[in-house]
């Protein structure tokens, strides 16, 4: 099983704030760092210093890290047209060297939208410009080289692009996608995604929304073992319950909800939890979410007490 660190830093952190976890991460032998591609804090935080754009962040982790995976969970694609997007991640692969995965979305936090003066278009828009996005960000990636590329969309449009540059990664770098649509996120995710993720949630439902995912990839005659499944949980692990209910604090969660819903417990308490993910879910990566920057103690023994159980 992988595990990989995933943080939210429009909660509040700097790029060196971030850099500090991603060194920690790879040091410590977690399998990826990820971060959210959000701009707008959540909830009754500060949100200081402020937002940190994520391909940026990552194009700099790029260059400081030598072995760890790096990605999103989720970039938006309200946020960037599908070809800078593409120019961006294929990019920051190279400078990489191979380790980009890409996870996209079809955006929906209006907050934050309204913020930055962004349209968020009706759902069913959305998800026309998303499904557009996908098509025209891995046909550009996997165009092949001397070749052109052209889309006619609804929503995009472009006409004899050169497709450059190319990531690292060929044909082109993992593709992520989630959430809980019943019919529209399955078929994208059997037509485009190496990977399917889910967040926090009620392990039935998400073994039911596995389920239409492989329905979708047996419709279109796509082997379901394809797709990686994987989830994102909520850490508050400690070695006692005063230490785990000081994290659960920290994170700004419900120590409860940590405790049945997440990975609120204590290290053998967490195996047991992802131990029953793998066996009733069928999930082979856990995206481990680090609410407390600051804590990086958590990661030490995330790392040293979890992990070696796996």
């Amino acid at each position: 099983m992988d595990l990989r660190i995933f943080t939210e830093p429009q909660q509040g952190a700097s790029y060196d704030d971030l850099l500090r976890v991603a060194k920690a991460t790879e040091d410590a032998g977690f399998d990826a760092f990820f971060r959210s591609d959000h701009y707008l804090k959540m909830g009754d935080v500060s949100g200081l210093p402020g937002p940190t754009d994520a391909w940026i962040t990552l194009a700099g982790l790029a260059r400081e890290t030598s072995r760890i995976r790096l990605g999103t969970l989720v970039t938006a694609a309200t946020f960037r047209h599908p070809s800078v997007l593409a120019i961006s991640a294929a990019q920051v692969d190279q400078m990489s060297g191979g380790r980009i995965e890409l996870g996209l979305g079809a955006g929906w936090f209006d907050g934050e939208h309204e913020a930055l003066g962004l349209d968020l278009p009706p759902l069913k828009e959305r998800f026309e410009r998303y499904t557009e996005q996908l098509e025209v960000v891995t046909g550009l990636w996997e165009t092949p080289d001397g070749e052109t590329f052209s889309y006619d969309g609804k929503h995009y449009k472009l006409v004899d692009s050169p497709a450059l540059p190319k990531p690292a990664q060929r044909p082109k770098p993992p593709v992520i996608i989630g959430g809980g649509g019943k019919k529209k996120t399955p078929m994208l995710a059997a037509r485009f995604a190496n990977e399917f993720n889910l967040p926090s949630a009620n392990m039935q439902g998400s073994i039911e929304q596995f389920g239409r995912v492989d329905a979708a990839c047996k419709e279109i005659g796509r082997d379901p073992a394809e797709i990686t499944r994987s989830v994102w949980l909520t850490a508050a692990v400690g070695r006692d319950d005063a230490e785990i209910a000081k994290r659960a604090e920290a994170a700004g969660r419900d120590l409860d909800w940590l405790r049945n819903e997440a990975l609120g417990g204590t290290p053998a308490q967490v195996v047991d939890k992802l131990g029953r993910w793998r066996e009733e879910a069928g999930v082979t990566r856990f995206y481990v979410q680090i609410l407390d920057l600051s804590d990086l103690d958590q990661l030490d023994l995330i790392a040293s007490e979890v992990a070696p159980q796996l």
